[in-house]
């Protein structure tokens, strides 16, 4: 098997032949090489640029011991065969020159590989014969040499095959292969290991097929001098961070101060660690002790700060009242001392009805009769971030229902219902959730805040377009015996506002025309004695107020505002006496021609609203204010409705007097709820779906209530009118929204001395009243 070996300028080839006649192998070496022929190519050396120049080249040597660099790399065959270097030829393109010698000496290479500070022992010169002399008994290179054309004019060199080895490698030692184990130079057993190498046992490591003739990089080969010479320093070539591989103890039995670190004794290490601890504290100095202590301390502070406080302030052992009887007396009788724990408040919560942002010319409203009433509540909504679920907020709750009365379409989440850039916005998304494909939000004061009579002014922004039919905002009000969207709780009180006992507290008001789908007033004013009843003696009733519900009329491309009472028992044909009904402007102001209907009596006006006043449109963004005037006298009471500042019209008293077998119907004295909310349902107006770009929000800038200065009150449980215990009692109907009907809570209706067959002790027929 043989191979060709050339040099190119393209690259590197290495031909090897092996011959079994070690005549032959005698003959080859004894025999100088011919100087190529015309037209061969010879060999160039990769490592002299183009600009230099041969003087001559000359393998001339004073003995064997001349071991310089150029020999040992050039003409190591020759020196170790007690022979001087056959004399190389070097030729010309110029004919002119052919016979000059070169004015300049090679240039050895001088690299990171170069062998520049080869310093050979005499052990070493010893190995290097007799693998020399191992290799030409079992291989020879046989390279054809042929003249190269000339490069820019430059001349080439042709090498005799004898110094072969010169021509390829030209002064480079390549380095070994990486070997993870190198043998270590200053290491008794890697020494005597090394020896055994040169003692004819590399076979073992390297193949008798390899041929070491080669010395090229390129190939993976290993060289002449450096594949075998564990002792040269050149061979400690490793990655060892830049430091030499005889630094690095390699075998077992090599041990170093540091082994302990990362080779450490199990059974020395399972002793320590059973007197670690002890070892350790009483190997501890100074400033370590004082650490410890200090960890100590930490740790004991923090369990009386975190355990040991909490426990005794939440029992009442500290923080304990002073100078406060077991038993007291208060402004409100004899009370009951029931704990020393005083609850903590949240810092952030409102101790004011008013809110700081509230301008300071926004404290007052003039009234109908011109007086001017007090701010008694306000929210700003400028808190950013503010939530609504339940418990979240100390005025407001967000539910989390579905709107069965007017068969919604959204449901009401919590999640819709936020604060931000200072408004409180009501964002309605198509959104699937409860297997429904909207999502909506409603805002309630439900049993936190109310109002009897006085003014409810809101700023809003409506959402969509307000020349575009389909959504139902809502800005409204109801008494707190009912709580919207409970559908239980709403059930014979809604919107009885009515304090007579006759056919009007009856189931569909004893008329079998179909004027009323009416349960029957609940809670009348003739209850029996033992009945559930709130305050026995009063009729009670949960009336609604709608400030605004807003919808579009399609033909003038303008918004549309509702606003309405709903009472209920109701009169023939649902209309009022319109004598006692005030418009103020006709020309943005008309009466509803929707009336009402079986379950409530409607009386309404609709007035145009601006298309900026809502959220998307040409110059749309702006807020418009919404408001009601309520006074709940019995004679001179009046519910009036303003949009902006100008009024739109109001009903007196008087328009609901007792008409046919229907007594008085009243201007609400009840305890007022606060409800925002956006929603959308068929049963309020067509819905031009392809119109609403959704998500469209409801923005309120804010909510003012103002009340006369003798009759301020805010809350949800007035004396006359109480609330707080009846909701208690009847909690179920006031927190469960599947509960669809008062008997479905397990309560039954309370009778009534109309049809019920009992008595009242605060009601009389004959006189009418208590």
């Amino acid at each position: 098997m043989s191979s060709r070996r050339q040099l190119t300028n393209d690259g590197f080839s290495n031909p090897h032949r092996y011959h079994d006649n070690e005549d032959e192998v005698e003959n080859i070496f004894a025999t100088p090489q011919q100087p190529a022929a015309q037209g061969q190519t010879p060999i160039q050396n990769p490592f002299i640029g183009s600009d230099e120049e041969y003087d001559s080249y000359s393998g001339n040597y004073q003995n064997e011991d001349d071991l310089s660099e150029t020999s040992l790399m050039h003409n190591n065959r020759n020196i170790i065969n007690g022979s001087k270097p056959v004399v190389q030829h070097i030729y010309h393109d110029n004919d002119d020159e052919g016979d000059s010698r070169m004015s300049s000496n090679v240039q050895d290479y001088q690299g990171y590989y170069s062998r520049s500070n080869l310093n050979l022992l005499d052990s070493d010169k010893e190995y290097l014969n007799t693998n020399a002399i191992a290799r030409n008994n079992s291989s020879y290179l046989n390279l054809e040499s042929t003249k190269t054309p000339n490069l820019q004019g430059k001349s080439a060199l042709v090498v005799d095959a004898s110094n072969n080895n010169g021509v390829t490698n030209n002064d480079i030692l390549s380095p070994p292969e990486f070997d993870r184990y190198p043998l270590i130079s200053n290491s008794k057993s890697s020494q005597n290991l090394a020896n055994g190498y040169y003692n004819g046992n590399s076979s073992s490591i390297f193949p008798t097929s390899a041929t070491f003739g080669g010395n090229s990089p390129m190939l993976g080969s290993t060289s002449d001098i450096s594949s075998l010479n564990g002792n040269n320093n050149e061979h400690d070539f490793s990655p060892f961070g830049g430091y030499p591989a005889s630094s690095f103890p390699l075998l077992i039995e090599e041990n170093e101060d540091d082994d302990y670190l990362h080779n450490p004794d199990p059974e020395e290490e399972a002793k320590l660690d059973k007197h670690r601890l002890a070892d350790d504290i009483r190997s501890m100095d100074r400033r370590a002790a004082g650490g410890c202590v200090g960890l100590l301390f930490l740790l004991i502070a923090a369990v009386c700060i975190f355990v040991v406080l909490p426990a005794l302030t939440f029992t009442g052992v500290v923080n304990r009242p002073t100078n406060i009887p077991s038993n007291s007396t208060y402004a409100h009788g004899k009370q009951e001392y029931l704990t020393d724990y005083e609850y903590p408040q949240l810092a952030a919560i409102r101790t004011e009805l008013v809110d700081p942002d509230t301008p300071k010319n926004a404290r007052s409203r003039k009234a109908r009769d011109g007086s001017y009433w007090g701010l008694v509540f306000s929210d700003e909504f400028n808190a950013e971030g503010r939530t609504f679920y339940d418990g979240d907020d100390q005025y407001w709750t967000a539910p989390d229902i579905h709107y069965d009365a007017t068969k919604d379409l959204e449901w009401y989440s919590p999640d819709a219902s936020i604060t931000r850039n200072g408004t409180l916005q009501l964002r309605m998304d198509a959104y699937k959730n409860h297997d429904l494909y909207y999502r909506s939000g409603m805002v309630q004061s439900w049993n936190k805040l109310c109002f009897t009579q006085g003014a409810i002014e809101i700023s809003a922004n409506l959402a969509n377009y307000g020349r575009v039919t389909g959504l139902w905002p809502g800005l409204w009000t109801m008494g707190n015996l009912a709580r919207p969207g409970f559908l239980a709780s709403t059930e014979g009180v809604w919107p009885y506002a009515y304090d007579s006992c006759d056919a009007g507290i009856t189931p569909n008001q004893s008329s079998p025309d179909g004027i009323s789908y009416l349960p029957g007033q609940r809670l009348s004013v003739c209850t029996c004695d033992g009945e559930d009843h709130p305050n026995q003696g009063t009729g009670r009733g949960a009336p609604e107020i709608d400030i605004i519900e807003g919808e579009a009329d399609t033909t003038l491309g303008v918004g549309i505002a509702s606003q309405s009472m709903q009472i209920a028992p109701f009169d023939i044909w649902y209309i009022p006496d319109y004598d006692f009904v005030e418009i103020y402007n006709f020309t943005v102001t008309t009466m509803n021609t929707y009336c009402g209907g079986p379950f409530q009596q409607a009386v309404s006006a609709v007035s145009t609203l601006n298309t900026t006043w809502y959220q998307f449109g040409p110059q749309a963004g702006y807020y418009q204010k919404y408001a009601i005037e309520l006074l709940n006298d019995d004679e001179e009471g009046y519910c009036r409705w303003f949009v902006g500042d100008n009024p739109t019209f109001t009903i007196h008293a008087k328009a609901l007097h007792p008409n046919g077998n229907i007594g008085w119907r009243r201007i609400s004295k009840e305890p007022m709820s606060i409800i925002m909310n956006l929603g959308i349902s068929n049963n309020w107006a067509y819905i031009d779906w392809q119109s609403i770009y959704f998500p469209v929000t409801m923005s309120i800038d804010y909510v003012r209530i103002y009340q006369p200065n003798n009759s301020v009150s805010i809350t949800c449980d007035p004396k006359d009118y109480p609330t707080y215990d009846y909701i208690q009692d009847h909690i179920v109907a006031y927190t469960n929204p599947n509960l669809t009907s008062w008997s479905s809570t397990g309560f039954e209706m309370p009778k009534n001395i109309l049809t019920g067959n009992c008595k009242s002790s605060k009601y009389s027929l004959d006189s009418g009243s208590s």
